[in-house]
């Protein structure tokens, strides 16, 4: 069933293989396209879902979650907590397309300045021939390093220094996934298991927000999601946490 959930990291989370299907205004034929942007609503992006898992049959585990919006403003809200949270590639690919149809809707009403002097920022060079050959010549002086001889004494500094980085490298993970577990997203949550038929006739009843006018969501269906059913948590009506 649809409802508003809290999603969240913990250390229950494991690792599983599911079909990841997206469904946003930039989809070919799903979202409505303007000179405004690009809009979608959850009635929308939801029977098209339902559409492709109607393809499946047998049983399945499905989970959907779904950012709405009435406006660009408090969409953009939503969807970028869900990209701290779970930077799924739709989510994140969302965001972009979103930001730049709203840059380029804001440039459209500005009036192009004048080319000034001076040159850009400078940036680090990076084309596929460049970046072939600084690789080769790091692998050179590698090389060179290696054949300049064996020290004990060297190979003493060497192995502590390795033994610094790596415990500076589990230290960095451990750190990350404390930042990690401390943060979490509002979204609508849709979660079922068992027959695909009854999961699509609950699929497509209360869907939630069917007036908003931006939408993104991802369906993952598989034959066990109990590693991202983890991550939804049940808001407390009395609180909202």
């Amino acid at each position: 069933m649809w409802r508003e959930a809290r999603l969240a990291f913990t250390d229950s989370l494991a690792a599983l293989d599911c079909s990841v299907v997206p469904a946003h205004p930039w989809i070919h034929g799903l979202g409505q396209q303007t000179d405004n942007g690009a809009y979608l609503s959850p009635v929308n992006a939801i029977h098209y879902l339902a559409e492709r898992l109607a393809g499946t049959g047998g049983n399945t585990d499905v989970v959907i979650m779904m950012v709405t919006g009435q406006t660009h403003e408090n969409f953009m809200k939503g969807l970028n907590s869900l990209v701290d949270v779970f930077p799924a590639p739709a989510f994140t690919q969302v965001r972009r397309l979103a930001e730049s149809a709203a840059t380029l809707a804001t440039e459209k009403m500005q009036i192009p300045a004048k080319a000034g002097a001076g040159l850009p920022v400078a940036i680090p060079l990076s084309v596929p021939t460049n970046r072939a050959a600084l690789s080769a010549a790091a692998i050179s002086e590698a090389q060179k390093a290696a054949g300049a001889g064996f020290s004990l004494d060297g190979m003493k500094q060497q192995l502590g220094e390795f033994t610094q980085l790596r415990d500076s490298l589990i230290n960095d993970v451990a750190s990350g996934l404390s930042d990690l577990q401390g943060k979490s997203a509002r979204a609508w949550v849709f979660t079922a298991s068992g027959d695909t038929a009854a999961t699509l006739l609950a699929l497509v009843q209360d869907i939630p927000q069917p007036s908003a006018v931006y939408t993104a969501a991802i369906m993952l269906a598989g034959k066990n999601l109990d590693g991202i059913r983890g991550m939804i948590h049940d808001v407390d009506p009395d609180t909202g946490a």
